[in-house]
């Protein structure tokens, strides 16, 4: 997958420790808001594209803009395990930037393939502080 002269990988290929992640995505579900300790709002959300889903932990006030079925492009993000899942954040040089929406999310959410039950639920709690 190749939208510019960056390099773009699918979900599928995505592993954990991976850094300067550039992936482009639909917003399946959003995960409720949670403040933290020192004021931040975070929201682990469900994404996907053709070949499978992760979940993604949204900060601040990006989370409130992203709705599901947007289509997202994250640059220069990273993987980590958290809770026994995978899952993408942008990191201080990371950004999200939404560059779609489609028609459906159930169209794509059929697509998706399961990486780990346990992430699919969209009130999981925020990543650790």
């Amino acid at each position: 997958m190749s939208l510019t002269n960056e390099s773009y990988v699918f979900i599928k290929d995505i592993k954990t420790g991976q850094k300067n992640i550039n992936v482009v995505f639909i917003v399946l579900e959003l995960g409720r808001v949670i403040k933290t300790k020192d004021g931040h709002e975070v929201r682990s959300c469900k994404v996907a594209d053709k070949t499978g889903s992760i979940v993604i932990s949204v900060w601040d006030e990006i989370g409130g803009l992203i709705q599901p079925g947007d289509i997202i492009r994250l640059t220069r993000g990273y993987a980590s395990m958290w809770k026994g899942c995978l899952t993408l954040y942008t990191g201080r040089g990371g950004e999200l930037q939404k560059i779609g929406e489609p028609g459906t999310v159930q169209a794509a959410a059929m697509r998706a393939s399961t990486h780990c039950p346990a992430c699919l639920n969209p009130d999981l709690e925020g990543p650790p502080l």
